[in-house]
């Protein structure tokens, strides 16, 4: 039974127990997909009816944000702990190397995927690329059956939210891969053209403080954590 939060639904798990249903997941008939909401994305499917399907449709729904930990603490239905999407995909990408399994990478500007497919493969011996793609595209189409032909078992989807909830949705078959992870600016990580916050501001909550400092136009954005917060609470009333 998933725990919901303002309308979506989150598989209450750790993450551990994350990467294990995810491996499950990859010896299954496809396609299944991923999802990582933070609360910014919580708020998009309150106004989205169609992000809210593609978030909840997921096989797998991982509390990214410390937000969305406070927030099902709040309402009374806890979870085990935050799982970040890109936390989640390390350690993923770690079993596929053990397992002889591939990986497409789909998603940042153009030139970013291919990067991050070097660095991957440095850093997990083993791990299978199986082509990567910019999120620069206009057809979905072409893309789907570009990764098809790759024979990909798992594509990390990386095009925002809440497109790329909505690609997997929509294209996850045709892709002809067994799992899809929708991971937003994860590439841009992988590539190294983006860093991580320290882990003392991770391990704290505060990974989107940090960023906030370092980019500063991502005020509207982060806007949205305070006004979640505000449904969080208007929820517990309600209650």
């Amino acid at each position: 039974m998933r725990i919901d939060v303002l309308g979506v639904g989150f598989d209450n798990v750790t993450m551990a127990e994350a990467v294990d249903r995810a491996c499950a997941l990859l010896d299954q008939p496809g396609p299944h997909y991923v999802v990582t909401p933070n609360p910014e994305i919580v708020e998009v499917c309150r106004a989205d009816g169609a992000a809210a399907a593609a978030v909840n449709g997921a096989d797998l729904v991982l509390a990214d944000g410390i937000g969305v930990i406070k927030g099902a603490a709040m309402l009374g239905t806890p979870l085990k702990e935050r799982t970040p999407g890109i936390e989640f995909a390390g350690h993923l990408m770690g079993k596929l190397a053990e397992r002889g399994k591939s990986l497409y990478l789909l998603g940042a500007k153009p030139g970013v995927a291919e990067l991050a497919a070097k660095r991957l493969t440095a850093q997990y011996p083993g791990l299978t690329i199986a082509g990567t793609r910019d999120g620069y595209f206009k057809e979905d189409g072409p893309v789907a059956e570009e990764i098809r032909r790759s024979g990909a078992d798992c594509v990390f989807v990386c095009l925002g939210a809440p497109k790329q909830e909505k690609w997997m949705a929509a294209n996850g078959e045709a892709t002809g891969a067994a799992l899809l992870c929708g991971l937003g600016g994860s590439l841009d990580v992988f590539a190294g053209v983006v860093a991580r916050a320290p882990k003392f501001w991770s391990d704290h909550g505060l990974e989107w403080f940090y960023r906030l400092c370092k980019e500063p136009r991502r005020i509207g954005r982060m806007m949205k954590l305070p006004l979640f917060l505000v449904h969080v609470r208007q929820e517990r009333r309600r209650k």
